[in-house]
């Protein structure tokens, strides 16, 4: 049974396939400074499969039918299985190391998210990306603290799969 999609198709160039990853921006703390306000890239597009999803889940305790019941699926909303919203959002500290790279700090820090929304389902079988950008940057204590845009991507759709903001420490010891 084909996809169906619940959204429409993009023809924006900048939501298709690209053919090689943005180059990783390697910078220090101070440097970070300079990239306030700078869309940092698009990282390479990832596919979501299914065992990535029933890992997810087993993990979660989140068995809904709608992303582990293959053969039920068939017959749901998406005639796909999709992945849990935060399946998508937790993708973002391994994809934004695509992006971005704090060379003198000796731990970056998870403090938090805002504004996290899910526009549109991510079917299994489908690819995305995550595009960043370096909101603003405050001083703490032994580094700074960014806030970081982050819109994933689903290849081909109109809307983005996830969009919030990524709340990180960048400490030297």
């Amino acid at each position: 049974m084909p996809l169906l999609r619940p959204f429409p198709m993009s023809t924006d160039p900048a939501r298709l396939p690209t053919p090689e990853p943005v180059p990783v921006t390697s910078t220090t703390i101070a440097g970070l400074a300079v990239l306030v306000g700078t869309h940092l890239g698009y990282t390479s597009w990832h596919p979501i499969k299914q065992a990535q999803v029933d890992s997810f889940a087993e993990a979660t305790w989140d068995d809904q039918w709608i992303h582990v019941d293959v053969e039920r699926a068939k017959t749901g909303p998406f005639g796909v299985t999709i992945a849990h919203g935060f399946l998508t959002l937790s993708l973002a500290p391994v994809l934004l190391d695509e992006v971005l790279r704090v060379e003198d700090a000796s731990r970056t820090i998870n403090y938090g998210l805002d504004r996290v929304r899910f526009p549109v389902p991510v079917p299994v079988g489908s690819r995305v990306r995550l595009g960043v950008e370096l909101s603003s940057l405050e001083p703490v204590a032994g580094g700074v603290q960014g806030a970081f845009a982050l819109v994933f991507e689903l290849e081909g759709a109109a809307k983005p799969c996830c969009v919030g903001e990524l709340l990180l420490r960048f400490v030297r010891d």
